[in-house]
C-alpha cells in the first residue's frame, strides 16, 4: 500500500513540473495581422474575448469606422466619450506636450486632405485648402472635461498613430488579469512582451524590418525583449515622390500642413508601453535624428532605431539610448 501511495505522489510531482502550455493565436485586425503567444497551464483560448476587445477599441477609436464615436464625434453628433477613448486622449496630451506639438491627433484633416487617412478624396489638395484646415489643427485647443470632448466644430481628431499601441496594451492588460506573466502580443509588427518564451528560456526575439521598397521581409536587426513594448514607423511604403524625385513621408508637418521630405526610412521605438512607444515612433520619423538625439539625453525610459538613407543614398542605422 505504501508503495503505491509513493508512486502516486511521484505522478503529482511529476506533473506538477510540466512546463505550461504555449497558446499561439493569429487573427485580423486594424488593417493588418496579429499574432498572440501566452503560456498557461491550462489550454485557455481567449480568442473570442480578443476579438470582442478589438471590436470595442474599433467602436471608439477608428476613423476606418463610420459609426465609431471617434467618426460621431468628428461630426458633432456626440461629446461623450467612453474609458478607451479617455485612455488614448490624455496619453496623446502628454506626448503633444513632450514633442512641443511635433505629435498632434487634430491633423487629422490635413492627413485626409493628402490621401493618406480614412476619408479619401475628401479634399483638394491645394494650399488655400491646407491653410483653411490648419485653422484648426492644435490639440491645445481640444479638451476632455467630464468624459466629454470639448473642441471647435470643424476640428477633427484622428488617433491612428497611437491607436495601435493601445489595443496591443489592452490585450496584455487582459492577459495579466488572467495571472498570465509570459506573452507576446503583436500586431503588424508592433508589439508588447513580458516575462519569458518559457520554450526557449529566454526572452522574447524580436526582428525590425528592413525597408524593403517591393514588399519583401527581411530583418534589418534582432534583439530580445522581456517586460518592454516596441513600435516601428515606417515611410517605405506610404510617401509621395514630387517631380524632382524627392521623396515625402505620410507623415505630416503639423506646423506647415505639409508632408514631411526625409531621408529616415524606419524609426523604432522601445517603451515600456505600446501605446506610448507607438505615438513616438511618428513623433520621431517627424522630428529628425538630430532633434531626437536632444530629445532623448532627458527620455532615458525610450530607445530609438533609425534606418535611413545618407547623402549618397546607401542605408544607414543608428542606435540611440543603448537600442
Amino acid at each position: 500500500m505504501k508503495k503505491i501511495i509513493c508512486l502516486y505522489l511521484l505522478v503529482i510531482a511529476f506533473s506538477c513540473q510540466q512546463e505550461p502550455k504555449n497558446i499561439k493565436l493569429t487573427g485580423s485586425v486594424f488593417g493588418t495581422n496579429y499574432n498572440i503567444q501566452y503560456f498557461s497551464d491550462e489550454t485557455v483560448n481567449y480568442q473570442k474575448q480578443f476579438d470582442s476587445l478589438f471590436a470595442v477599441v474599433n467602436r471608439s477609436l477608428s476613423t476606418y469606422i463610420e459609426d465609431s464615436d471617434i467618426s460621431k464625434l468628428n461630426r458633432n453628433e456626440l461629446t461623450k466619450v467612453d474609458q478607451h477613448f479617455q485612455n488614448v486622449f490624455k496619453a496623446s496630451k502628454i506626448i503633444y506636450r513632450k514633442t512641443e506639438g511635433v505629435f498632434d491627433p487634430t491633423i487629422g484633416n490635413v492627413v485626409n486632405a493628402w490621401n493618406f487617412g480614412a476619408e479619401k478624396n475628401k479634399f483638394l489638395t491645394d494650399s488655400v485648402t491646407i491653410d483653411s484646415l490648419m485653422r484648426f489643427v492644435g490639440f491645445n485647443k481640444v479638451g476632455l472635461v467630464n468624459g466629454h470632448i470639448k473642441k471647435h466644430k470643424e476640428s477633427y481628431l484622428e488617433f491612428n498613430a497611437i491607436a495601435k499601441g493601445y489595443g496591443i496594451d489592452v490585450i496584455a492588460n487582459f492577459l495579466e488579469s488572467k495571472g498570465i506573466t509570459d506573452y507576446l502580443v503583436d500586431i503588424g509588427g508592433d508589439l508588447r512582451t513580458a516575462g519569458v518564451n518559457i520554450e526557449s528560456k529566454k526572452g522574447w526575439t524580436i526582428g525590425i524590418d528592413d525597408p524593403n521598397f517591393d514588399g519583401q521581409q527581411t530583418y534589418s536587426k534582432v534583439l530580445t525583449l522581456k517586460d518592454e513594448s516596441l513600435a516601428t514607423s515606417g515611410t517605405y511604403r506610404k510617401f509621395k515622390v514630387d517631380d524632382n524625385g524627392n521623396r515625402y513621408a505620410h507623415i505630416i508637418n503639423t506646423k506647415t500642413g505639409y508632408p514631411t521630405k526625409t531621408n529616415i526610412l524606419s524609426v523604432s521605438v522601445i517603451a515600456p508601453d505600446c501605446m506610448t512607444a507607438d505615438g513616438y515612433a511618428t513623433a520621431f520619423q517627424a522630428m529628425g535624428i538630430e532633434t531626437v538625439k536632444r530629445f532623448l539625453n532627458s527620455h532615458p525610459e525610450l530607445r530609438v532605431y533609425f534606418i535611413y538613407e545618407d547623402e549618397n543614398s546607401e542605408l544607414k542605422t543608428l542606435s540611440l539610448n543603448s537600442f
